[in-house]
């Protein structure tokens, strides 16, 4: 048996590793920061530093400022603190004359500032009704048994936010094929049973007088529909004696749901006898008159606003020219007072590090502000170079880009430019776009041998679509056909997967069987 031989040896071993300082850090971090989020981000800083206090006027600058914070100019500390004080010492000459001037305005400034944010926060729409609140009020208001009222607001605990008698769980969707997007959330229904909520009701009920309460009472409030266990029941629940096509639209309705929602309209005819015309309108009316999510309309999500960071104007020779929104994030500098506190010969050493960390902090944190603004109109200046045909002429004339390109125009890593144009938004003489809407790939035209960006390609897809005979839509494997003779290289499963995304419906429900 051979032996074995334990022991510690020493050697040397060069290792690449990327250190990230911390203001590299914050100021990726402040990069990557949509227009409310850095305002929420700098207001809650003026609240926690005591060394950054906001300028009086959005837009005003100071050469010195700029001097002294310039990103390419990284902040350097060596170990006693000299090289500190005497940057200190030229921010306390440079702005003495403007400090002093703006300190004597402040305190009337924050008071109308403290006024116009209470007008605002007066001024705010309340928290809208939720579903489970309207359900409650209207409960409130019916003369019922208090045994029948206690069932009924049990009952009303087990209605989701679309309205229906059960819960919505996420599942994690697998992709079928490589090529597919990434594994995404999908909502799951699951319905909840009479069983289940008499056996959670806090005094002895049978399953059927659930049932009796769920139809008489909780199926009987508004919005119409509200209760349902299946889609057909929450459906039929509103078809009132008044409804268009009421005879009909219960049978369709009750017996082809599925039928309907693949435009099987031959098989419809036959099992119901009803001409053609009759079923398409009674389809129009159950589309645009019955709500298979009655409770949505509930939901406390409200109007998402969006917030453009930057504005890309026309010029007057026809040129672009890009320019920030400053006037959401409020203006920052670092406070004199507390400048002078710092450098005051009485503080003990404990008190001057704490100031210490939080004046380096407030400096950082200009200093990325600045930062941002500045890459952010690079990399957008180099965007709107590389996509003049798409604000020219519209987002059909896109060119394929890669976020590559834009870090070697601008001398940055790729990563950067990721950061600057994630969740921002951009506003120009074309419409509002998120900045991510102007990267994309693309593919070899085979007329032209000029790359055409895939955005290009959906936008012919849709084209073809529009203008197809709806008695006979083109399928898939017609449409690669057609793209292809255009010159567009695509596959099957890519124009597939491009209707999906557009929304667009299959050739077979696409279908008019009222022109065949």
């Amino acid at each position: 048996m051979s032996g074995m031989r334990i022991g510690m040896d020493m050697s040397a071993r060069m290792d690449q590793k990327l250190i990230l300082a911390p203001r590299m850090i914050q100021s990726m971090e402040i990069l990557q920061l949509p227009i409310v989020d850095l305002q929420a981000k700098i207001e809650e800083e003026l609240q926690k530093n005591p060394f950054l206090e906001q300028k009086e006027h959005l837009g005003e600058q100071d050469e010195t400022a700029e001097r002294e914070f310039n990103p390419d100019a990284p902040l350097k500390h060596d170990e006693t603190g000299d090289l500190e004080f005497s940057r200190l010492e030229a921010l306390n000459r440079d702005w003495d004359d403007h400090f002093n001037e703006e300190h004597r305005v402040s305190r009337a400034a924050l008071e109308e500032e403290g006024d116009r944010k209470l007008d605002a926060m007066a001024n705010m729409p309340d928290r809208p009704q939720s579903l489970q609140d309207h359900l409650a009020e209207q409960l409130g208001e019916m003369e019922l048994e208090e045994d029948q009222l206690r069932l009924a607001r049990h009952i009303c605990t087990y209605i989701d936010r679309t309205g229906y008698l059960g819960t919505r769980v996420k599942v994690k969707k697998e992709k079928a094929r490589k090529d597919e997007d990434e594994n995404e959330d999908a909502e799951v229904f699951r319905p909840v049973s009479l069983v289940e909520i008499a056996q959670t009701f806090d005094e002895p009920v049978a399953p059927e007088d659930v049932e009796d309460t769920l139809v008489h009472v909780v199926q009987k409030l508004d919005p119409p529909g509200v209760g349902a266990r299946t889609m057909a029941e929450c459906l039929l629940l509103q078809i009132a004696p008044d409804t268009p096509y009421r005879d009909a639209l219960r049978i369709l309705v009750r017996d082809h749901l599925d039928d309907i929602a693949n435009n099987r309209i031959p098989v419809i005819q036959k099992a119901t006898k009803f001409d053609i015309p009759t079923i398409q309108e009674a389809i129009e009316v159950l589309r645009h008159h019955l709500d298979p999510k009655p409770g949505l309309k509930f939901a406390e999500t409200g109007t998402q606003y969006v917030v453009p960071d930057i504005v890309v104007d026309r010029t007057d020779d026809g040129d672009y020219e890009a320019r920030l929104i400053d006037d959401w994030v409020p203006p920052i500098r670092i406070s004199k007072r507390y400048l002078e506190l710092y450098k005051s010969k009485g503080l003990d050493d404990a008190a001057r590090d704490r100031l210490r960390k939080s004046l380096q902090s407030a400096q950082w944190l200009v200093s990325a502000v600045e930062q941002r603004r500045n890459t952010l109109l690079k990399v957008t200046r180099a965007i709107i170079n590389h996509q003049r045909a798409f604000l020219d002429s519209g987002p059909e004339h896109i060119h394929p880009l890669k976020m590559q390109q834009i870090a070697d125009q601008v001398k940055v890593h790729v990563t950067t430019v990721s950061r600057a144009v994630d969740d921002k938004w951009v506003q120009t003489p074309r419409g509002v776009f998120p900045l991510k809407r102007f990267f994309g790939g693309g593919k070899e035209n085979k007329q032209t041998h000029e790359e055409v960006a895939y955005e290009v390609m959906k936008q012919k897809l849709m084209a073809l679509i529009s203008d197809e005979d709806k008695a006979s839509p083109l399928s898939d494997e017609e449409l690669v056909t057609k793209l292809n003779e255009a010159g567009y290289p695509v596959a099957r499963r890519t124009v597939t997967k491009y209707r999906k995304m557009l929304k667009i419906p299959s050739s077979r429900q696409r279908k008019d069987w009222s022109r065949v």
